[in-house]
């Protein structure tokens, strides 16, 4: 092993003995089973399927009332732990700069009929382009993309949708204090490049990027192929009467006439997709009504402007007939030079990434297996899980590659997640540990020797049961007896 490799071995054990005991201080009731949950979870052989299975793996030491105790009346600071997990290192960009992804994801509850708070989440169905309305609790989570494909993100915040919440405005305040957060932990200094936010087609891009448009944030975004875009207002001719309209041109994304001439268009040559073209056009906004989260906007409404991307490829690895994708970017004045148009829809394809992370929740740490009836205690629950991927994060460089014999060998780089859960246990005892050996617990010493019971007996004897009553004897019928034979019969008459 080389002095290299032994140092960085050295500063990761340090970096993860470091948060496991700022994890262990975010708890601030039950914080030993808590810890020692996560810890199970990570430990743990196979998929967590259910709490009680976790009571059973050897670095959880208490029983499985504890382990739910703990779910149900724990606590957690979420703003320290939100700070802490903000203060890790985090993946960047080529350019050094940080890229965040934002989705929601839902964690269904069809059968908790009196579980507060669900809302109706939207699913897909068996058919095609069938969605289906299951109550449950949406969380809003948000992840740092690492570059290049990679099945890694690193979550810092997870927010529960409440009944009645606007997605964007509720998505655009935990932006607001995770961005806060992360420029007073030092992940972002004066003269860095724009941190990008990238979200789907689900959220409403323009509202995101005016109410964060005081912060130093990009925000590149997907749009459906139906929308409509408005140009500028063309400079006034003079002896123009009338009020002075405050939309240009329209901008169909279904009509190439009404198009024009494109700003940029680059061509980019891919390993899985073929030839890619990107196309801009500067200077585009939506023509803004007042419904949904514009409804409640006082006075005049703004006019966002932006940058339309229309990426086309050449064919999809399975062989489907690609379709256009069209992105809205709340920068102006893309320039081919700087590739501006490349590196946002290069940034927007790592956006899947994050379904790596959601998968990892739910079908190996078994974020959604548990039967958890408040929406407290599913929080909580939340907060372990985002923790316990932050440990494996950190482990990382310290994993080996423990593989089953049908899979194949990966180098130390390129390690999964499940494969870094697998060789956990044997770093666990080389971290920090702050969580307490639980109190043995011993049978009571009973009533000391020589010493009467005083209690008084009860009035009834509820141990004895009652006393049955014999059954009474059938009594004899009486018959007729038989009448003897001819001989010995008496004669009668009449």
């Amino acid at each position: 092993m080389s002095l290299l490799h032994r140092d960085t071995r050295r500063d990761a054990l340090e970096q993860l003995s470091c948060f496991r005991g700022e994890f262990y201080s975010c708890l601030t009731a039950r914080s030993d089973a808590l810890f020692e949950l996560a810890d199970a979870v990570l430990c743990g052989d196979g998929r967590v399927r259910s709490l009680p299975e976790l009571s059973l793996v050897g670095e959880h030491r208490r029983g499985h009332g504890g382990l739910y105790s703990a779910v149900a009346r724990g606590r957690v600071d979420a703003d320290r732990l939100r700070r802490v997990l903000a203060s890790v290192p985090l993946p960047r960009a080529v350019d050094g700069r940080l890229v965040l992804a934002v989705d929601i994801t839902c964690w269904l509850r069809p059968n908790a009929h009196t579980s507060p708070q669900r809302i109706l989440c939207h699913t897909y169905g068996r058919g095609k382009d069938q969605h289906i309305a299951v109550p449950g609790w949406p969380y809003s989570i948000i992840c740092v993309l690492e570059p290049g494909r990679s099945s890694w993100t690193a979550p810092p915040d997870a927010l529960r949708l409440a009944p009645g919440d606007d997605s964007a405005t509720v998505t655009a305040r935990q932006l607001r204090e995770l961005l806060k957060t992360l420029i007073r932990a030092g992940q972002w200094q004066e003269g860095d490049p724009n941190i990008l936010i990238i979200a789907g087609a689900g959220y409403d891009a323009p509202r995101l990027a005016f109410l964060l448009g005081d912060l130093p944030v990009q925000v590149p975004a997907r749009m459906r192929s139906d929308r409509v875009l408005r140009r500028p207002v063309p400079p006034l001719q003079p002896h123009t009467q009338g009020r002075p309209p405050r939309h240009g041109s329209e901008f169909v994304f279904g009509q190439p006439d009404t198009w024009g001439t494109p700003d940029t268009e680059t061509v980019t040559g891919t390993r899985l997709h073929g030839t890619a073209g990107a196309r801009s056009w500067n200077r585009l906004h939506p023509r803004l009504t007042r419904r949904s989260s514009w409804s409640i906007a006082d006075g005049t409404l703004p006019v966002v402007e932006g940058t339309a991307i229309r990426l086309d490829i050449d064919h999809l690895p399975n062989g489907a007939t690609p379709k256009p994708v069209w992105l809205w970017w709340s920068g102006t004045d893309a320039t081919a030079t700087d590739a501006d148009a490349d590196r946002l829809w290069q940034a927007y394809l790592r956006r899947f990434d994050i379904e790596h992370t959601f998968r990892l929740f739910k079908q190996t740490f078994g974020w959604t297996a548990p039967k958890i009836r408040t929406p407290e205690a599913a929080d909580r629950w939340t907060w372990l899980i985002l923790a316990a991927y932050t440990q494996l994060r950190l482990a990382r460089t310290l994993a080996a590659d423990r593989r089953h014999p049908w899979e194949k060998p990966s180098p130390p780089d390129r390690l999964t997640p499940a494969r870094v859960r697998r060789d956990f246990r044997r770093i666990r005892p080389q971290a920090a540990c702050p969580a307490r050996a639980p109190k043995p617990t011993l049978p009571g010493p009973g009533r000391p020797p020589g010493r009467k019971d005083t209690r008084l007996a009860p009035r009834h004897d509820v141990h004895t049961p009652k006393k049955t009553q014999p059954a009474r004897r059938p009594e004899k019928k009486t018959t007729t007896p038989k009448p003897r034979r001819m001989g010995q019969q008496a004669i009668s008459f009449g």
